[in-house]
């Protein structure tokens, strides 16, 4: 989210409480450090890369990569090193889809009062599904596009996005961690109110810092 990011955060605090937001940043910190582990241990030259939000591919890809690794991206500082290792960046998404979207953000995060920040998170929410959509399918053509017989290719995607089910069928699937389990770690997050609740929140926690032994297929 480059400068507005730490609005965000501020926001997600406010909402969340101190004591929860300290400990989902805590999860985030592991849930990276155990993707980290898993690509470490992994031979990938010649593996293609597709990043949510990549624009570019080329020089102009790695600058963004760059950038993200100098402005402390735990995404972007795993993809640095994959590429180290031979991996190549591709082109994953559309600039003015990207675009229009960072727009609604950035409008939200920018709101001055209430209703400010009310119509704006209306008018995104109102957008969103569509853009999502326009996005997942705009991802899903650039990978089959891209990837071709006998080639591996790693995508890193934000959960509410839904390429799998777009993809071309002839392309295995594995998920370094399972997509549903991730929303749910979201949605109880933003609405933990029940011991039982907090307790299955803790274990989905667990599960997204847990070193990856195991990955399930399509």
């Amino acid at each position: 989210m480059g400068s507005v990011a730490p609005t965000l955060s501020e926001s997600a605090a406010a909402v969340l409480g101190k004591e929860v937001w300290h400990r989902h940043q805590e999860t985030v910190s592991g849930f990276w450090h155990s993707i980290a582990g898993f690509f470490n241990s992994l031979e990938v030259s010649g593996f293609k890369v597709y990043q949510d939000g990549l624009v570019a591919g080329g020089e102009d890809g790695l600058r963004i990569v760059s950038e993200g690794v100098r402005n402390g991206s735990a995404n972007y500082s795993i993809i640095s090193g994959l590429l180290a290792k031979g991996a190549v960046l591709i082109k994953t998404e559309d600039i003015l889809l990207v675009k229009r979207e960072h727009t609604y953000i950035i409008k939200l995060a920018n709101a001055k009062s209430i209703l400010e920040r009310e119509a704006a998170a209306l008018r995104y929410k109102l957008a969103q599904r569509r853009l999502l959509e326009e996005r997942d399918d705009f991802i899903a053509r650039a990978i089959g596009g891209t990837l071709k017989e006998g080639e591996t290719g790693i995508l890193f995607i934000g959960a509410y996005h839904d390429v799998l089910r777009k993809l071309p069928a002839d392309i295995r699937v594995v998920q370094v961690k399972e997509v549903t389990k991730v929303r749910e770690y979201h949605t109880l997050l933003a609405g933990i109110g029940t011991r039982k609740q907090v307790q299955h929140l803790e274990r989905l926690a667990e599960y997204l810092v847990s070193p990856v032994t195991d990955t399930p297929s399509r």
